[in-house]
């Protein structure tokens, strides 16, 4: 694979112009605009046109989904191929009409259909949709909150208290550990048969990437890992994390145990994985990647 492409989700696929979220009037500038492109989302799915080949429904600004939002939904996501591009997200409640030829859709399934760069749209839009419908209320004074910067802050509305909330990110390490010749992949109960993946975990409170790297791989494989290299990272919208990619080394015939939270753990060869005895995850995640760096001998 092309290692110096930018992992799926990833890449500049959009100009954020950060700046312009500070305007006051940017939601009437956008308005104004024709060319200002309109991203439905109802919760967590969003408007995909229908076909054989998916692709973002947008909408123009005289469509009645866009005419009838309220400007409390609506967020600023920046500029996409040179268009400004608008996030409407439509009330829980609401009951989402979708104009024709078009409906709205989760994004995991379409993952594998959809361009690069409409899926790292819909991926960062997805993650503002979460963060917007679980910070509704204040964590401080339980006061409503409200969108300032073009969406991109949630400021309590209790001028006492006056907290302002800021999207977070969950960090979490995914790592390819080789013993020279063979990699550590594990599996889990759901997955389909014969499917393994690089090891992962979330990074706690207080924790170094490295020190999350070495607790995880121990945790759930008992191996002890002696090196490690960071290699890339990987927007994950599912519900809001970013995977930080390493390769790391172990012992030649360390033994492992099966933690907790896999089903199996196992030493694999390439042959292995390459004949399909060992199948590897989708070609869209970042342990696709890690496994492709490892199996071609060009990172690992």
């Amino acid at each position: 694979m092309d290692h110096a492409r930018p992992n799926f989700f990833a890449g500049p696929y959009l100009e954020r112009r950060a700046e312009a979220r500070e305007d006051p009037q940017w939601l009437a500038a956008a308005h104004a605009d024709a060319a200002t492109l309109y991203l439905i989302a109802h919760g967590t799915a969003q408007l995909i046109r229908a076909g054989a080949a998916p692709r973002i429904a947008f909408l123009s600004g005289d469509a009645p989904l866009v005419k009838s939002a309220a400007a409390s939904c609506t967020t600023l996501l920046g500029w996409f191929h040179g268009a400004r591009c608008v996030l409407i997200e439509l009330p829980a409640t609401a009951v989402a009409s979708a104009p024709p030829d078009s409906g709205f859709q989760e994004l995991r399934p379409l993952t594998a259909q959809l361009p690069p760069d409409e899926a790292g749209l819909l991926a960062y839009a997805r993650a503002l949709s979460i963060w917007h419908a679980r910070h509704l209320y204040c964590g401080v004074c339980a006061s409503a909150t409200l969108p300032v910067s073009a969406g991109h802050c949630l400021r309590c509305t209790n001028e006492a208290c006056a907290q302002d909330y800021f999207p977070r990110l969950d960090p979490a390490i995914i790592v390819l550990v080789s013993d020279g010749e063979r990699a550590l992949l594990g599996r889990q109960a759901s997955w389909p048969a014969r499917r393994y993946s690089t090891i992962a975990g979330f990074v706690e409170p207080g924790e170094s990437l490295e020190d999350a790297l070495a607790r995880e791989v121990l945790e759930e494989t008992g191996v002890i890992v002696t090196s490690m290299r960071y290699d890339s990272s990987q927007p994950w919208p599912f519900p809001s994390s970013i995977m930080l990619g390493f390769y790391a080394s172990a012992p030649a015939g360390a033994a492992v145990r099966v933690g907790a939270e896999l089903e199996e753990v196992r030493w694999v060869t390439r042959e292995q994985v390459r004949s399909g005895e060992v199948l590897a995850p989708p070609t869209q995640s970042i342990s696709w990647r890690l496994i492709c760096g490892w199996l071609d001998g060009t990172k690992a």
